[in-house]
């Protein structure tokens, strides 16, 4: 098994790439192949990034790497012109930009054949998008290059890393360290949006919606909300201990984390503490059927109608994450348990293909997903 780091989808195949230059494939996202990858020396063992664009897929990674393969299973190493590690790459435009460390930028039309640009900064490039005629790469150093010809690129500087973006909906979104969100119409013209609670930002741990709210909790007791996912307002939270995880459901919304930790609210502005039926760290918080369910890693599962009063439920198993879909509780924890429920009352061990630990588990499209570590995903309808 290896870390998995990137995946995309085009020409009717989803391709995923990690660790040791693995690649993985399937036409469904249920089904996937490993494919036999060319690059298996230690030096270029790290597939960072893959992307899709006119015919060709490209994934690029350590030492400069660059694999190109037209179908997914059939992978060819290009010749690169940089060592450097390639953290990302992204299609637009008929051009294919690839970005990494020391400020690295290369540029394709074809996947095949790649020249090195000259970048306007010493950064170590993270990530890159394309959209709205736009190409984006965003650094560690607060930095953000954009290109509408991929060769000639305008630099921006934040005070805070940044580690991702992305584009959708017409904006696009840069996140990084301290909870730096910064969002922009075109790439350019960049705004940063107020964090309420930077010191905790960088480690939010769970967000929901209901009710025309998102609700974003974290350390410290966290609890943001927001009406649109831009404006972030800090809401009075009555613990201090961290709040996992949260869930909407029967016109609540709920928060557990650490030492049991209940709290709940009927708009996610003002907040209750519930009493609690454990001390045990709640990781995980559903709601499904007129019911809520809460899991922790000690075996704990409890359950509860109104978010007030909750019930200790009976398990031998440590529990990491809960979702509800298809009349169904399912809850995933250590060493590749699986735990299904009707009721959330009576629960049943379910044979695994796996003994790594799962860390989480969601619920759509008429299916089941459970991901978990050295890349396990496991899929069940």
């Amino acid at each position: 098994m290896a870390f998995l780091q990137g995946v995309t989808y085009g020409n009717g195949i989803f391709v995923a790439v990690g660790e040791a230059g693995t690649i993985l494939t399937s036409p469904d996202g249920l089904t996937w192949s490993q494919r036999t990858s060319p690059t298996t020396s230690p030096t270029m063992a790290f597939l960072q990034g893959v992307s899709y664009g006119n015919g060709p897929f490209v994934a690029v990674g350590s030492d400069g790497t660059i694999l190109t393969s037209p179908d997914g299973v059939r992978w060819t190493k290009q010749t690169s012109p940089t060592r450097d590690t390639l953290n990302g790459v992204t299609y637009g435009n008929g051009l294919f930009i690839a970005v990494g460390d020391r400020s690295a930028i290369l540029a394709s039309l074809d996947g095949t054949t790649w020249v090195q640009l000259t970048s306007p900064l010493s950064d170590t490039l993270s990530s890159v998008t394309y959209g709205k005629g736009t190409f984006v790469a965003v650094g560690n150093r607060g930095t953000i290059l954009t290109s509408w010809d991929g060769v000639d690129w305008t630099r921006q500087t934040f005070k805070s890393g940044l580690e991702g973006v992305a584009y959708g909906n017409g904006i696009f979104v840069a996140v990084g360290w301290l909870g730096t969100i910064l969002t922009s119409p075109d790439g350019l013209n960049w705004t940063q949006r107020t964090s309420p609670a930077i010191d905790f930002l960088f480690f939010l741990k769970g967000v929901t919606y209901g009710n025309g709210l998102f609700v974003a909790v974290g350390p410290g007791g966290t609890i943001l909300t927001s009406p649109d996912g831009v404006n972030w307002t800090k809401q009075t939270s009555l613990t201090r201990d961290t709040l996992e995880s949260v869930a909407y459901g029967n016109g609540i919304f709920v928060a557990v984390g650490d030492n049991g930790t209940i709290l709940a609210s009927p708009d996610g502005l003002t907040w209750t503490q519930r009493t609690s039926p454990t001390r045990d760290r709640l990781r995980s918080v559903t709601y499904g059927n007129g019911l809520f369910v809460a899991v922790g890693p000690s075996g704990t599962i409890i359950t509860s109608r109104d978010g007030a009063r909750w019930t200790l439920q009976t398990s031998w198993f440590p529990l990491v994450s809960v979702t509800y879909g298809n009349g169904l509780f399912v809850a995933v924890g250590a060493r590749g348990t699986i735990l299904t429920s009707s009721d959330g009352a009576n629960w049943t061990k379910q044979t695994s293909p796996t003994d790594d630990l799962l860390i989480a588990v969601t619920y759509g499209n008429g299916i089941f997903v459970a991901v978990g570590r050295y890349g396990t995903i496991l899929t069940s309808p």
